[in-house]
């Protein structure tokens, strides 16, 4: 790798022929990659979970995070309700986004989806 040295307004700059620059840059990206892998692994290994694009995709879409997570987890509204302590209809009035439900349901409910509660904020 050849570079020439330069100063401009007392600042030394460094120039490089453009394929050395795109060997570095690759080097860097290569390099940045294997530190998000590295996060990556590190986070599942403490038992982070990874969200399926498909979840990621019906988020951005607009659909309501509750049904998203219970849907993914595979509950069906009735026996959701039952784990969380609430009746079928509070669960349908939520993702319809008619109610809102208390601090505690929300609790329950992140709980039982194991997920935090930011998780089911609407984006």
């Amino acid at each position: 790798m050849t570079a020439q040295i330069l100063e401009i307004s007392g600042q030394k700059m460094a120039l490089l022929p453009i394929a050395d620059y795109e060997r570095l840059v690759d080097i860097a990206e290569d390099r940045s990659d294997v530190v998000a892998a590295c996060a990556a692994e590190a986070r599942r290994a403490d038992g982070e979970e990874d969200v399926p694009i498909a979840i990621v995709d019906r988020l951005l879409a607009g659909e309501h995070p509750l049904r998203v997570w219970r849907e993914h987890r595979g509950f069906k509204q009735v026996e959701f309700a039952h784990m969380v302590g609430c009746e079928q209809s509070m669960v349908s009035r939520i993702e319809a986004g008619d109610r809102i439900g208390s601090i505690e349901l929300w609790k329950k409910i992140a709980k039982v989806l194991a997920v935090s509660i930011d998780d089911l904020q609407k984006l």
